[in-house]
């Protein structure tokens, strides 16, 4: 058999006993088992990587990186590995919608919080780093990513089609705080800050904060639709201390979009649902309106916008 490395998969499962599994592709959820030929070599190596702190952690292995989730089960440790690819994949062949892909495009020059809702595996990660990618080819300018661990390989100089330069650097946050590493960032003056997952009211509020002054931020949160997206952003807040409505006002300002991904298919292929807020933040737009008002009823709005796009219609005047 081939490599670990040479293997075809995205996420290899290792159960307590040391057996190893990975997607079969004949159903959309169905495993096989497998033991590549220096499976031994990489599964110590992913055992040995874990400080026994973190239980989310990058393993380096013969030149790839693998993002790696360490759990404890009633028979022992349990990993899952998820292959980071060389490259940040262009986001034109991701098979996102053509209509859509030009308005996410579009948006290169606004500030704002993009965020990219989903469950684990729904692939938000690599769609959101091949926009900032896009973003970087594009126009240009200097970005920062905060991640932990770091994931898709974003570091690096981006030659512009005018002629001139885009920078990235990405880190993990100091000393495990993120607060920290948000406000070193920003001190940087990027115009792009990439944060690789909203998941407590300190992030949610930095995150906002920084969409607010004039930066352009892109970020990742756990949920199953747009609306529990922006639900769940809002309960963060809140929970840093603000008030509930202060906290719907904060995020109202804020979001320029929501948008949420699933993998759908074999092979699988990105689906997304999405809403978008007017990228001129002095006009009124319906999005921050409904945000502010605390009635997360976005059915309407969301189908509105996507026929508008899809019929080559601008979202706003």
């Amino acid at each position: 058999m081939a490599t670990v490395n040479e293997v075809d998969f995205s996420d290899i499962y290792i159960i307590p006993d040391g057996t190893a599994y990975i997607w079969g592709r004949k159903t959309p959820s169905g495993l096989i088992q497998v033991e590549p030929d220096d499976y031994q070599e990489f599964y110590q190596t992913v055992m040995d990587t874990y400080d026994g702190n973190n239980p989310s952690y990058l393993v380096k292995y013969k030149g790839l990186n693998y993002r790696v989730e360490r759990t404890v089960t009633l028979d022992g440790q349990q990993y899952c590995a998820r292959k980071m690819p060389h490259t940040v994949p262009d986001i034109n062949k991701l098979g996102i919608e053509d209509h859509l892909l030009k308005y996410l495009k579009s948006l290169s020059g606004a500030s704002g919080l993009i965020l990219m809702a989903g469950t684990t595996g729904s692939g938000k990660t690599t769609t959101l780093s091949a926009l900032l990618r896009e973003y970087l080819i594009r126009d240009g300018g200097y970005a920062f990513t905060l991640e932990d661990p770091v994931e898709m390989p974003l570091d690096g100089t981006y030659h512009t089609v005018n002629g001139e330069l885009g920078i990235c650097k990405q880190m993990t946050p100091p000393g495990g705080s993120w607060s920290e590493g948000l406000k070193s960032m920003l001190r940087s003056k990027p115009r792009y800050v990439y944060l690789g997952e909203i998941r407590d009211p300190e992030i949610a509020s930095e995150a906002l904060r920084a969409a607010i002054s004039g930066h352009l931020v892109l970020s990742t949160i756990h949920a199953s639709t747009v609306t529990d997206a922006i639900q769940s952003i809002v309960k963060y807040a809140a929970a840093s201390g603000i008030s509930e409505d202060m906290s719907y006002d904060l995020v109202g300002n804020g979001v320029l979009s929501v948008l949420h991904q699933r993998l759908v298919g074999v092979p699988k292929h990105p689906e997304l649902e999405y809403v978008f807020a007017n990228p001129d933040g002095t006009k009124g737009d319906q999005l921050r309106g409904i945000i502010k008002s605390g009635k997360l009823n976005l059915s309407t709005t969301i189908e509105s916008q996507r026929i508008r796009l899809s019929r080559g219609v601008q979202l706003f005047d």
